[in-house]
Parts: structure tokens; C-alpha cells; sequence
């Protein structure tokens, strides 16, 4: 993600901080409750009204504290709390995407967590997401809800294909979009152009974008320029909607799935709720759900994503303690709980799968294919190294560039980001 804003953004970033934070100007009485601020990035139609509920159970149960919540843009969240802790203005606590948690640990914006309230629950956590939590051998968040991408696809529109299980590699789901190209008469598949996407590509040939244990740039290496080729061949063919390089082509994207004018796309389980609402999904049970395909390597597997709840390391040890205490309460089996079944999000403990959360089969569905996830290195920059495959990926996508030219293009810019590796 891109480091630097505007001068505008700057402006923004500072009232935003301003406004919002509860550790150096909460209007605090002496006698009084403390108030925290939560800044929260989730979507703030289908998500936020959950939270926001959660908040008002957290205040009836502590007298003591009050939450200041303010819904900031995914999109805009990490550039402004960069911007709002380095000036000591930042919230308590920060729903920080997984990728943010290690590289604002670094910067010491974010409190160690080990041994504090928030963490007392720590077994209960699926242990790859509490070690992606963790930078420089301390914990700098609690993960609240965990997410990775699958192939997900329309059982009736394979059915009426002929297809009767998912494709296990990309050579097959090309075969299967021809079929239901002929026999459906929709695009078997669309894929996406975002590098967070085509990152299951490089899994697919056993690679990565930087070799983070032996200090190596490996995106631009024999096996990614396979990957990125096999991806590339994924916008040409029978039953293959062509690259969308538009500002809008997520939303095309999603919104043909959703409608039944494209059998398979590959998504994450932060859409199961939009998926619902879409003509196609009506009945929940026409979802299918699967790892994405494999690659020529025979392997399989996606990013793990998800977002932590870290506490910000400048606030006072009143607001600390308060917002640790807060902390331990979203993040709760009962809490995680009542997240997943009103925004069909992933819990991360084991105990918030309960019967009626498996009972989602887009919850159940992609529980299943979690085992295939890969954690992200321990890599405070590795984050932002998708921002470079960002700006070039569209163009080679959309013919302005070769994939030789844009991939070497990306490994220059990479270097600049990680100094210190070899390419």
C-alpha cells in the first residue's frame, strides 16, 4: 500500500486524529469514565452495525469506560494512523489489517501485548494467527476476524455445464469455462487484476514475491514469471472475461458473480453477505466453495488475511489498561460469536465455531479451506510490496506492457522497499 499522502490527506489525517483520540484529549473527568477511541475499519454498511452493538454491550458491562467509535475507510486507515501516531494523536485502538500490525510494531506505535488482559485468552487463538501477529518475538495484536481467498463458484451453472466438482488446477478451470461458456452461455471465470489476487499464483509455483529467510527479491524469478504468465493466460481464452483495468473493476467483478453472469470468480469471505444478496444466491446452498486451483508446482493455497486489535503505545497507562480491557472483550468467544453470524465473517479461536456459525455454509465453506492459507513472512514491508505488482499488474493486464518488461519494472521497485535483499 502506498506510504505517502497528499497534502490534503495530511490535513485530513490530523483533524481526523484530532477529533478521535482518546489518549491525549478525551475530555477525561477526574472522577469520571475514561474514554477510549476505537477507530474501525470495516465496511461500514454490512459490518460497522455489529461493532457498534458490541461497543454499547462493552459500556453497559463497564461503567468505567467509555468507547469514542469512528468508522475509518479501510482504503484510508493506514496512512492515517502512520500519519496520526507519528504525532502522537493516534486512537487507543486500531482494527490494523494483518500486513499493518508488524510494520507499526517496528515504528513503536503499537503496545506489546504479552501477558496484558487483552491477551489472557491466548491458547484459544488458531496459533499461525497469533505468530502473525507478532514482530521481534513480542504479540502487537489480538486477532479478531481472519479471512483468506477461495474459488468460489455457481453449483447451478456448473450443473448445467456438466461439471460436477470444483476444478483442483487453473488447466481445468479453463476447460470447465469453455464448458459453461457453451452450455450456460455466461463466462465460466473472471479473474482479478489486484496483486493481492494473483498472489495465489505464486503459491501455486511454490514462490513468493521476496524470499524473506534468505533476504532475496524472487518476483521477478523463473517460477514467478510462470505464475504471472498462468495468470495472465487467465483473461484470453473460451469463457474468459477479459482483463478490467478500470478504478471500478472490483465491483464489476463482484457484482457479475453475485448475478449469475459469471460462474466463478476468486473472493474472500468478507463478500459471503453480498454474495447473499445477489439474484444468483437467493439460496444460500447454489455457493460453492473451494481452494483455489493449483498451480503447475501441484500446489494450492491463498494469503491469510484478516485484521488484529492493537492498542496504541502512546496513550497513558489509564486509557492503556482501559482500552487492553476492551481488547479482551471483542476478541471473545461469545463476542467473535455474535461477529460471525450477524456479518458472516471467520472467527479466529476455535470456540466461536459454534453449531449455529457453522451453520453458515459460506462460513463453514471457507473454515474448510483455510488449511491451505499461508501466513504472511515476519516482514514489517511485505505488505507494501503488492503496491508496486498494483501498478503494473493493470498493464500487462491490458497489453500496455510485457510481463517481462513489468515484472522487472516491480523488482526495481521492490529493492527500494527492502534495501537490504538481493535480487
Amino acid at each position: 500500500m502506498r506510504r505517502g499522502i497528499a497534502a490534503t490527506a495530511l490535513v485530513a489525517s490530523f483533524a481526523l486524529a484530532a477529533t478521535a483520540c482518546g489518549g491525549s484529549d478525551s475530555g477525561d473527568k477526574a472522577d469520571g469514565p475514561v474514554t477510549i477511541t476505537w477507530w474501525d475499519t470495516s465496511n461500514a454498511t454490512n459490518e460497522a452495525p455489529t461493532y457498534k452493538a458490541l461497543v454499547k454491550q462493552f459500556e453497559a458491562a463497564n461503567k468505567d469506560i467509555k468507547v469514542k467509535y469512528v468508522n475509518v475507510p479501510f482504503s484510508e486507515a493506514q496512512n492515517k494512523f502512520d500519519t496520526a501516531a507519528g504525532s502522537k494523536g493516534a486512537p487507543d485502538v486500531l482494527r490494523s489489517e494483518v500486513g499493518w500490525t508488524p510494520a507499526f510494531a517496528k515504528k513503536g506505535f503499537f503496545l506489546p501485548l504479552d501477558g496484558t488482559d487483552a491477551l489472557k485468552d491466548q491458547s484459544k487463538f488458531q496459533s499461525s494467527l497469533i505468530k502473525q501477529a507478532q514482530y521481534d518475538g513480542k504479540t502487537y495484536g489480538v486477532p479478531l476476524v481472519t479471512d483468506t481467498l477461495a474459488l468460489v463458484y455457481n453449483k447451478a451453472l456448473f450443473k448445467k455445464a456438466g461439471i460436477t466438482e470444483a476444478p483442483k488446477t487453473w488447466d481445468e478451470l479453463r476447460a470447465d469455462a469453455a464448458k459453461i461458456d457453451s452450455k450456460a452461455k455466461v463466462y465460466g471465470y473472471w479473474g482479478s487484476t489486484q496483486a493481492y489476487y494473483a498472489q495465489t499464483f505464486l503459491y501455486g509455483e511454490g514462490t513468493d514475491t521476496v524470499d524473506a529467510a534468505a533476504k532475496k527479491i524472487t518476483v521477478n524469478s523463473a517460477e514467478a514469471q510462470k505464475a504471472y504468465g498462468t495468470w495472465l493466460s487467465m483473461f484470453k481464452g473460451q469463457g474468459l472475461h477479459k482483463a478490467d483495468t478500470t478504478a471500478d473493476a472490483y465491483s464489476h467483478i463482484q457484482d457479475a458473480f453475485v448475478n449469475g453472469k459469471v460462474a466463478s470468480i476468486i473472493q474472500g469471505p468478507w463478500e459471503i453477505t453480498n454474495f447473499y444478496k445477489g439474484s444468483a444466491f437467493k439460496d444460500k446452498s447454489n455457493l460453492g466453495i473451494a481452494t483455489v486451483p493449483a498451480g503447475s508446482a501441484g500446489k494450492a493455497g491463498a494469503p491469510t488475511g484478516g485484521h488484529n486489535l492493537s492498542v496504541y503505545a502512546g496513550s497513558d497507562k489509564a486509557h492503556q489498561a482501559a482500552a487492553l480491557k476492551f481488547v479482551n472483550f471483542m476478541t471473545s468467544a461469545k463476542s467473535q460469536t455474535e461477529i460471525a453470524l450477524k456479518n458472516s465473517t471467520l472467527p479466529t479461536r476455535e470456540d466461536a465455531y459454534t453449531a449455529e456459525v457453522k451453520a453458515d455454509p459460506g462460513i463453514a465453506g471457507y473454515q474448510g479451506v483455510l488449511s491451505a492459507a499461508q501466513p504472511r513472512p515476519a516482514l514489517p514491508e511485505y505488505s507494501s510490496l503488492w503496491g508496486p505488482l498494483d501498478t503494473e499488474l493493470p498493464k500487462i493486464a491490458g497489453g500496455k506492457e510485457s510481463l517481462d518488461k513489468g515484472l522487472s519494472n516491480v523488482e526495481l521497485a521492490i529493492a527500494k522497499l527492502v534495501p537490504d535483499f538481493s535480487k
